[in-house]
């Protein structure tokens, strides 16, 4: 049940736009083992200018910010398992490895409420333990 945020400081194109949201849930399911139709992911777009970062000019257009609200649970082999996908799913759009940020902010499945219901409360239909 993640909930992830795709910052980026330019502008794509509707088809780009699906398919770097497709890699980066394609990362998510892979290293996290969840559902396939689990998905909540955004994408938004920043100028240059108003989204700064420590690249250098000319190269920092393809500068990329993957934030990843999750349960916790994970082990770090799942965790770098998801950097590693990431990485190499967004470099297949253009998107060098080395411009790619990733945060992974986790909290405990109590702290999440859909419904009106905490998250710990229902079955999620996949383990958070991997």
């Amino acid at each position: 049940m993640p909930s992830t945020l795709i910052e980026v400081r330019r502008s794509y194109t509707p088809e780009q736009q699906v398919a770097l949201i497709d890699a980066v849930h394609a990362a998510i399911v892979t290293a996290f083992k969840i559902p396939e139709s689990d998905r909540f992911i955004r994408l938004a777009e920043f100028e240059p200018h108003v989204m700064v970062n420590g690249l250098q000019a000319g190269v920092a257009d393809t500068y990329t910010r993957v934030t990843i609200d999750c349960f916790a649970g994970r082990s770090i082999d799942a965790k770098r398992a998801l950097y590693r996908q990431l990485v190499e799913r967004l470099e297949a759009h253009g998107i060098p490895r080395e411009h790619v940020s990733i945060l992974l902010r986790e909290s405990p499945p109590e702290n999440w409420g859909t419904g009106g219901i905490a998250a710990s409360d229902y079955d999620l239909g996949f383990d958070i333990n991997v």
